[in-house]
């Protein structure tokens, strides 16, 4: 809780300090020109979950605020990137009593395995591809499609974080029994049992995504409100830490207001999941999932984003004894949007909040959208 306010704190503090000297003067143009003639605001981060049991999911990403002209296009690329280190109470204790650093092997997964109750370890880092074009049809409806591939490693942000938790005092949670960046996955829960030494996975193409938004309700002035409805579909089957094998529909409403200086967000999404092989014995279900924002025009071309996410979590507590897999998953995002022409660059850091065993450590984004402007 202490290290997630401390982001909270930091983040709020960003985004109401005045622009630094030398920034854009307020005659800078932007990238597209806003309906209404109201300032020009991005919206929500395009960051989708990158929780280890929710990769395999339809994940809604929060609607843009950028008006598109009918009939023009936009390719959305991101990049995610996030360090796991989940592990259930029992593990924690184990590995917190250890001495010196070791290489997970048969005999602490052994021991790990003879614990009381249900037990886990996940550490690894992974990486996030996204490739979306958008399709503006009409003034108020577009088409989309999303490509996404993954990569699971070892990574490098191990020591990093143990260098923070170090500086602000906070609980290793036994990261310091076992050598840094490698991609250790134990399961020894009611109904799985798997242990993955190494890479789960060389990597490869999740299930796309198709969806239609609709942006055309009636609101008061310089308000919005984006209705939208997303299908993942499954193209080769149930594949390892790919593909759950199901299709997941969605449908997801974005409510957006835009002041002079800040605009404010919220998004709520419903997602119906499918099977998955990571977690058997997890029954079918509609997954909620709550999104809200501020953005700050730090200048015609430089903004700032504060955002708060808040999602179902991966089991019920009927499926399993373990508290952080059955409990809200909570995370902060601090980011940032530079418009380049007809170019948009973001970048933003997240962190998670609270229960800190359900979501990853840390995840950093980067994005960048192109939307030309057609000739008339």
């Amino acid at each position: 809780m202490r290290r997630g306010w401390c982001v909270v704190v930091l983040a709020a503090a960003t985004l109401n300090c005045a622009p630094a000297q030398g920034a854009s003067s307020a005659t800078e143009s932007a990238p597209q020109s806003p309906p209404h003639d109201r300032p020009t605001y991005y919206g929500l981060l395009r960051a989708r979950d990158l929780t280890f049991f929710s990769l395999l999911h339809l994940d809604l990403r929060p609607a843009h605020a950028l008006a598109i002209q009918p009939g023009s296009w936009a390719i959305e690329a991101s990049v995610g990137y996030q360090n796991t280190w989940s592990l259930s109470p029992e593990v924690e204790r184990f590995l917190t009593h250890l001495p010196g650093r070791r290489e997970l092997g048969p005999a602490e997964v052994e021991a790990i395995r003879a614990l009381p109750g249900e037990n886990y370890l996940i550490d690894a880092e992974i990486g996030l591809l996204d490739l979306t074009f958008h399709h503006a049809l009409t003034e108020h409806w577009s088409l989309y499609a999303t490509a996404s591939a993954v990569a699971f490693n070892g990574g490098i942000g191990d020591s990093t974080i143990e260098h923070f938790h170090e500086i602000f005092g906070f609980s290793s949670f036994g990261r310091r029994a076992l050598a840094r960046n490698r991609v250790r996955l134990v399961l020894d829960l009611r109904d799985v049992q798997r242990v993955e030494f190494g890479a789960p996975t060389r990597g490869g193409l999740l299930d796309p995504t198709f969806g239609l938004r609709y942006s055309g309700v009636p609101m008061p002035e310089r308000w919005n409100l984006v209705l939208e409805g997303a299908v993942k579909v499954p193209v080769d089957g149930r594949r390892d830490f790919l593909s759950s094998g199901a299709a997941e529909p969605g449908v997801q409403a974005t409510l957006q207001y835009f002041g002079t200086r800040h605009a404010f967000y919220a998004s709520a999404a419903a997602v119906r999941y499918g099977g998955d092989q990571l977690l058997p014995g997890m029954s079918r279900r509609i997954v909620p999932t709550g999104v809200i924002g501020i953005e700050y025009r730090w200048s015609p071309r430089t903004h700032w984003l504060l955002q708060g996410y808040a999602s179902r979590p991966t089991r019920g507590r009927h499926e399993t004894e373990l508290a952080d897999l059955a409990r809200t998953k909570f995370q902060a995002s601090l980011g940032v949007y530079r418009a380049f022409g007809s170019a948009l660059l973001s970048f933003a850091v997240t962190e998670n909040l609270q229960h800190l065993n359900n979501t990853p450590d840390v995840g950093l984004q980067l994005g960048l959208v192109w939307a030309p402007v057609p000739e008339t």
